[in-house]
């Protein structure tokens, strides 16, 4: 199961995905945390010091190994070299399961340990810092096209979870990104700025089946959530307040997860419902429809002059990826 959270910077969304990444581990559920956002601070969220997350190895540093090792020996891909963010797998394709061991996890997750948890650990993908070496010369979707690659290839089921902090805002509308999820949660502070980035989101994912909720944060006052409320309607979820639990963590000084105040509990609890749930509307074939969709578009749009092939003859029209009848893929008409 894939979950993002997203919103506005500073709206709290890489404390809130961290919280339910622990409250996943805390429940032995298997989980991986992708750090997708510009800023990289899932990591350190997690627990690990500045100096571990940064040691973390970047997914948009090992592009051509990721690339290269997906392609596997799929006819219709040239080389690794003719891969873009939107290549969508086909037949002779290497698939990505979350409980078997790759040369991907084995080169770039790392393994987290999460106080307080009974042992829980979350596996850790980063995408990578923007560096001095890209000012200038790079853009970031360079590096989070590598997770775009990475969820395109994933063959994940329901009680495994992928939990995506992604970049601020409504960027990720950039790629075709926005649409591997089965559930977006989207982060709002009660203020005009943080409902403002929510209408963004509403608008532009209208249309393509994207499961939406509304997680209120930094409410301190009825009149915050009579703010969010009238603003949001039926897609605010819950809301989160003050949390001493959250500011020691902030501080470097975590607790025992045990110890996370009960409401805050309580609501994780409410987004782990509304998570499960959505993953009842996973329908592979519309998955890989909007995966051909976006390959397309970016095909044409900059992809084919920038590869100097046709990306359009890459994708695999007898492909759908899923698990129909247990095989983990399988060729049905698209």
């Amino acid at each position: 199961m894939k979950i993002a959270f997203v919103g506005k910077g500073g709206s709290g969304k890489t404390t809130l995905s961290s919280l339910f990444v622990r409250h996943l581990a805390a429940r032995s559920v298997p989980v991986t945390a992708v750090d997708a956002d510009i800023n990289q601070h899932f990591g350190v969220a997690l627990g690990l010091s500045e100096e571990a997350a940064a040691a973390v190895p970047p997914l948009g540093g090992h592009l051509p190994f990721l690339k290269d090792h997906l392609r596997g020996d799929n006819p219709r891909i040239q080389s690794a070299a003719t891969m873009i963010k939107t290549t969508p797998p086909g037949e002779g394709s290497r698939l990505l399961r979350l409980g078997e061991d790759n040369p991907v996890f084995d080169a770039c997750a790392r393994t987290v340990p999460l106080d307080g948890t009974g042992g829980g650990t979350a596996r850790l993908l980063v995408t990578g810092p923007f560096t001095a070496d890209d000012l200038g010369v790079a853009c970031y979707h360079s590096k989070t096209g590598a997770v775009e690659l990475l969820l395109n290839h994933l063959v994940d089921g329901r009680d495994e979870y992928v939990v995506v902090d992604m970049t601020a805002g409504s960027d990720s509308f950039a790629s075709g990104m926005f649409t591997r999820f089965d559930m977006t949660f989207l982060v709002a502070e009660p203020t005009r700025k943080g409902v403002s980035v929510y209408r963004q989101y509403r608008d532009y994912a209208r249309g393509y089946g994207i499961g939406l909720r509304v997680i209120g944060n930094k409410v301190q006052c009825p009149d915050d959530l009579a703010f969010l409320r009238e603003q949001v309607g039926d897609d605010l979820l819950v809301s989160f307040g003050h949390s001493d639990w959250v500011r020691a963590l902030e501080r470097g000084a975590p607790r025992p997860f045990s110890g996370l105040e009960p409401a805050a509990r309580r609501a994780l609890g409410t987004v782990h419902e509304a998570a499960d749930v959505s993953y009842e509307r996973r329908d592979w074939v519309r998955y890989t429809q909007q995966m051909v969709h976006f390959h397309l578009k970016n095909a044409a749009g900059w992809g084919n002059e920038r590869t100097g092939v046709d990306l359009a003859a890459q994708v695999d029209p007898g492909f759908v990826l899923g698990e129909p009848a247990g095989a983990g893929w399988g060729r049905q008409p698209v």
